[in-house]
């Protein structure tokens, strides 16, 4: 039984779909196809049921499952161990990240990493489909650890550390009606048309979640994946929006910033890992990092109550 093989499969159970696990894995499809079919000869058992809706475990394939995904983290732990007796870690860091300027200094975070480990590769990666993407990514596999916001309640599976905390607040263009209140009840701004990210971003939910539980319904005019223009469309017009204050900033020229008094959001960031996989020695080595060091990331206090109402 060759590692690759549970490897594949293990990708194609997660995914539910050949072509996705091997997109995930960057091999063609036909290689995973191959790979999977060895496993069920070598095993004498059908694990997967092949359908035009999708992929599924059969009894088979469930029990094996949980089985060859520990193999693989043995597989990899062992090889980190006999690296890490070498003095010199190895390998790969996948991480994952959200706009977070302003507030935790990423590039700062990873060159510390790279200064104590410079033979780990590391590769960043956004999700188009903001934190709800990473979380998947995680969930699947495909990221070691990610930083972000999390969509509604913390997703089940993952283990979090939280980072840094910043208020959300809002801006509004200077010629604006509310511009010189200081503060607003959220209710004065369920007739105004919003510009925010897209659904599954954090920063999205939290606001969704705010107007659901007041019981009101707001228009989103306009989504943008880069929450660092969303002050420059709301500046022409385009509507008001609800930001975490590190994006914000202190009150850009032709922008009004405000506080919602009776709706205290806070924006969190948060290091996110995979609960069931036992992170490889890079993982482990960032996580300790963080651990010992996080306050010299932290580009300015950003707790509970800054900024609060």
């Amino acid at each position: 039984m060759e590692l690759h093989h549970l490897r594949y499969f293990v990708a194609v159970a997660e995914e539910e779909s050949f072509t996705r696990a091997a997109r995930r894995l960057h091999v063609v499809q036909s290689a995973v196809s191959t790979a999977v079919r060895a496993l069920e000869r070598e095993l004498g058992a059908e694990l997967l049921d092949r359908t035009p809706q999708g992929v599924l475990l059969t009894e088979a394939g469930t029990a094996l499952l949980p089985k060859a995904t520990a193999t693989l983290d043995a597989a990899q732990e062992a090889y980190d161990t006999v690296h890490g007796l070498r003095g010199r870690l190895q390998g790969t860091l996948r991480a994952g990240g959200v706009a977070a300027a302003g507030l935790l200094d990423i590039p700062a975070l990873l060159g510390r990493y790279h200064a104590l480990h410079p033979d780990v590769t590391l590769r960043l990666h956004a999700s188009p489909a903001g934190s709800a993407g990473l979380v998947r990514d995680l969930l699947t596999g495909e990221l070691d650890l990610a930083f972000s916001s999390l969509p509604g309640s913390r997703p089940a599976g993952l283990d979090v550390r939280e980072l840094a905390t910043a208020p959300m607040v809002l801006i509004v263009p200077a010629a604006h009606r509310l511009a010189g209140a200081g503060s607003v009840a959220l209710e004065a701004l369920v007739d105004e048309p919003f510009v925010d990210s897209p659904v599954g971003y954090g920063n999205r939910d939290l606001v969704d979640r705010a107007f659901a539980a007041a019981g009101w319904e707001r228009r989103v005019l306009l989504e943008a994946t880069d929450i660092a223009t969303t002050t420059s469309f709301v500046r022409h017009g385009l509507g008001i929006a609800l930001l975490p204050s590190f994006v914000a900033g202190p009150a850009p020229e032709g922008l009004a910033v405000l506080t919602v008094r009776d709706a205290p959001l806070h924006w969190t960031l948060y290091l996110a890992t995979a609960a069931r996989r036992r992170p490889r020695a890079t993982v482990s080595a960032l996580l300790r990092l963080v651990d010992a060091e996080l306050p010299r990331f932290l580009a300015a206090p950003h707790g509970k109550d800054a900024g609060a109402e």
